[in-house]
């Protein structure tokens, strides 16, 4: 492993030094030298903030969205800016609302992150469609099992279909390619929730086939908070609409995207300083040194659980999820174990009711050290022997 990452870095981060800190996957965490940037930006806008928007902002966006893209294997042009995930989930169901019909049906898995989960059920509801969640086994053996899972829903009725590229709950790794063809070959309309991705594993958007992509730069390329991006490919452009409609309504995607309101931009702004600061570590020693920590995680704590690695490595990235025992697997339980490990052993790490189990999800980023694992997989052997 590279040794300056670890403690070594993590004074480039604002994380209190007291806390072992293993959930950079559910709002990231934004180096020092970046939030620097980013004030830059709030300071240059602050300076004459009409001026800036009139003449600046639009070059500066379009900038920055050429320069991100370009990172993921897109045009610019195809992409714009959203403030997390959920919003470019929430921008394209309801601009699908008027292609809806009765009957339709709208798919995903049970792995699906709740918020979109809602969202999907919001527009079923709406258009009168039918919400399907297909079953995907956790633990699981295979990608192999989603894809036939997903294969085996599909009817003659599904008229969009919403994946995760790497799921919240669980930490997989979902085949997305294979999911995507399986659609564009029944002339299902399907969208990749990349919330994690971007930072994590490499992206091709417009080799992928995908209608839509949305995805977080602030979890794991280090923008700052609420920068997050929506890539829709270009025959979809038209009929594609931001959640809220403002001034560029009918003037083209990207002028309805790129001006909503008054919003901090900054955070936009900034996302090329976060994939700079991604690229001076280099992403290849990233990725290395996250995934072995990933999956030491994901061993330490099987066994201390007493089960088998719930998932084949080929499905794990960073993220590393790992059933429990327990009796009391509701949302009660899960916060009530999640703030114990806080309060009592200074642990932050995410605790999820799902599916009849209590799921314990690891994060591994390069400020992480393989001991912290450890120190929560024997937290975790006292909290079972007592419950026992």
């Amino acid at each position: 492993m590279d040794l300056s990452f670890g403690r070594a870095i993590r004074s480039r981060w604002l994380l209190d030094p007291e806390i072992i800190f293993l959930n950079n996957g559910s709002f990231g965490a934004t180096p020092i030298e970046v939030l620097e940037i980013q004030h830059d930006w709030q300071r240059r806008f602050e300076r004459e903030p009409v001026a800036f928007v009139r003449q600046h902002l639009h070059h500066e966006l379009r900038n920055a969205a050429a320069t991100m893209a370009a990172f993921m294997g897109a045009r610019g042009e195809d992409l714009v800016f959203v403030e997390n995930a959920t919003t470019g989930v929430n921008a394209v169901i309801r601009s699908i609302l008027p292609l809806l019909d009765p009957g339709d049906e709208l798919l995903t898995t049970s792995h699906v992150y709740n918020a979109v989960r809602q969202t999907l059920r919001y527009a079923a509801d709406i258009a009168e469609c039918i919400y399907i969640e297909v079953p995907v086994p956790f633990p699981i053996g295979s990608a192999a099992e989603v894809i036939e899972a997903v294969r085996r829903a599909i009817t003659e009725r599904t008229r969009f279909a919403l994946f995760d590229h790497i799921t919240s709950p669980t930490g997989l790794v979902f085949p997305v390619e294979e999911l995507v063809q399986i659609c564009k070959e029944r002339g299902i309309m399907v969208m990749i929730d990349g919330a994690h991705t971007p930072g994590m594993l490499p992206l091709q958007l417009d080799e992928l086939g995908a209608d839509w992509y949305t995805g977080n730069f602030h979890k794991w390329l280090f923008a700052p908070k609420g920068c997050a991006f929506l890539w829709t490919a270009p025959e979809r452009q038209a009929m594609t609409h931001p959640v809220v409609i403002s001034h560029g309504y009918q003037k083209g995607y990207l002028a309805e995207f790129d001006f909503t309101g008054t919003k901090d931009w900054s955070t936009y702004l900034s996302a090329p300083a976060g994939l700079a600061f991604y690229e001076r570590l280099g992403g290849g020693n990233i990725y290395r040194y996250n995934r072995t920590l990933a999956l030491d995680a994901q061993r330490v704590l099987a066994r201390a659980v007493g089960v088998t690695p719930p998932a084949p490595q080929e499905m794990i990235a960073f993220l590393a999820a790992v059933p429990l025992p327990s009796t009391e697997a509701t949302e009660v339980a899960a916060n009530r174990l999640q703030q114990w490990l806080f309060d009592e052993h200074r642990i932050e790490v995410p605790i999820f009711a799902w599916d009849g189990h209590l799921l314990l999800r690891t994060a591994s980023q390069v400020y992480n050290e393989a001991w912290e694992y450890d120190h929560l997989a024997r937290i975790i052997e006292q909290w079972i022997a007592r419950a026992d």
